[in-house]
């Protein structure tokens, strides 16, 4: 590749790695980590239900979703790029306070919840491996998280957390050690099949509200900002149009390359539990520790190692990327200094919010705290949250005052907006669902 100007941001990602390392690699950062961090142990828990309970005929919804959460994630990239802010610092900008407030609210809330519920799921799988006291390595885990998003420099940071999304690898090497039908999973793959059943229904919201979820949106868009601030060269591209080219090919590839990494694993976790548990009669699965574990007797210890281990590693990477979006959220809502590359001491209120988020999840461990209800809470908050944040979003990357000459048109509007209509009315089944 030929030398690149200051402004070509691929090249600038070729050059940090070196000349040997590939174009493709240069170029994975927020879109990679968010994509893989929507894998999290709660997430295994609703792709190994509903591949347990439907088998291979509910696995075309993942194709479905991927065009639509891929389009909605780079337009949050696009907007953190463009605007040299996030979006609770937009919404801050263009919208009332009231409106921000309860945004930000409700996603630190249900951000807290999914935390807990993810460290306790982690604290279960270790004890599976290893066993001991689930609630110690609950507390072993949560400290860990808050110690290296704190102490650990920021690139240093971001390289820990790239190298964990190898851990989603397990559910790949899972599916070459059980026996699929090929066949059958291609028909479950490729042609939708349907079901009046208000389970299935409430299990189609589950996956959208997984794979769609307003934490991913906040977290891709601070660290495209995070990323700016952290580079001499880079410049939000609303004051520094001629880096837009590469910047734009970059959280293009990005992010689809890291949604597509999400929807395979998910692919996969719904295959091996479809070609394993269902054919077995096992269906009531609810959490990913019990999925892991009816494994076991039904294809054999290794795939139950190999299936447990990917817990604990998308664990401690999605457990930073729910505090820390509940902290760039709060901290641009409340105008702190906000971000990862800044040290403890000057950003104390953003340090802390991120600590309190992940403690806090810790401690509902040790309470009467129920993982399988929390996380039904946990979904209708972010329902809640989702598609008005998503309506914000479009209205924001429509408007000249906000994105310049770089507003979000054509066929990435389109599908913006396909996904804002889908994502509501899943909140409104989930909702009626809940009440029938």
């Amino acid at each position: 590749m030929a030398l690149a100007e200051p402004d070509d941001e691929t090249a600038m990602g070729t050059q940090v790695l070196g000349p040997g390392k590939s174009r493709v690699l240069s170029i994975l950062g927020p879109g990679l980590i968010t994509g893989a961090s929507d894998d999290d142990p709660s997430g295994i828990a609703t792709y190994s239900q509903v591949g347990a309970q439907f088998g291979f005929s509910i696995s075309w919804t993942m194709l479905f979703s991927y065009p639509l959460m891929a389009a909605i994630q780079e337009i949050s990239g696009r907007i953190g790029r463009t605007t040299g802010r996030g979006v609770a610092g937009n919404i801050r900008r263009h919208y009332p306070a009231w409106l921000l407030n309860a945004i930000v609210g409700l996603l630190f809330i249900a951000n807290t919840i999914n935390i807990g519920a993810d460290l306790g799921a982690m604290g279960d799988a270790l004890s599976l491996l290893v066993g001991g006291p689930h609630l110690l390595y609950v507390m072993l885990a949560g400290v860990l998280c808050v110690v290296l998003q704190i102490f650990v420099p920021y690139k240093r940071y971001v390289s820990v957390l790239k190298w964990l999304t190898l851990s989603l690898f397990a559910y790949f090497g899972t599916v070459m050690v059980v026996h699929i039908p090929w066949e059958e999973m291609a028909r479950g793959l490729f042609i939708p099949t349907f079901s009046a059943s208000t389970t299935f229904w409430t299990s189609v919201v589950a996956i959208l509200g997984t794979t769609i979820s307003p934490y991913l949106f906040f977290w891709q868009a601070s660290q495209e900002v995070e990323d700016v601030e952290a580079s001499t060269e880079r410049e939000p591209l609303k004051y520094a149009p001629h880096q837009a080219k590469s910047a734009l090919e970059r959280i293009r590839l990005d992010t689809y390359i890291g949604m597509a990494f999400s929807n395979l694993v998910a692919i996969a976790i719904i295959v091996i539990t479809a070609a394993t548990l269902h054919v077995h009669g096992i269906t009531n699965i609810q959490t990913s520790s019990q999925a892991a574990e009816a494994l076991r007797p039904v294809a054999g210890p290794f795939a139950f190692s190999v299936f447990t281990s990917g817990i604990l590693g998308t664990g401690l990477l999605a457990v930073p990327v729910l505090a820390g979006s509940a902290a760039y959220a709060i901290g641009e809502a409340r105008k702190w200094p906000t971000g990862l590359a800044w040290l403890p001491l000057q950003a104390k209120a953003f340090y802390a919010t991120l600590a309190i988020a992940t403690l806090v999840g810790v401690a509902l461990n040790f309470t009467s705290f129920n993982p399988i209800q929390a996380l039904f809470w946990s979904a209708v908050i972010n329902g809640v949250v989702a598609a008005p944040v998503m309506v914000l979003m479009m209205l924001l990357t429509a408007n000249t005052k906000v994105m310049g000459q770089f507003t979000v048109t054509g066929v990435l509007r389109f599908t913006g907006w396909l996904a804002t209509i889908v994502m509501a009315a899943a909140v409104v089944g989930m909702l009626v669902t809940a009440v029938l």
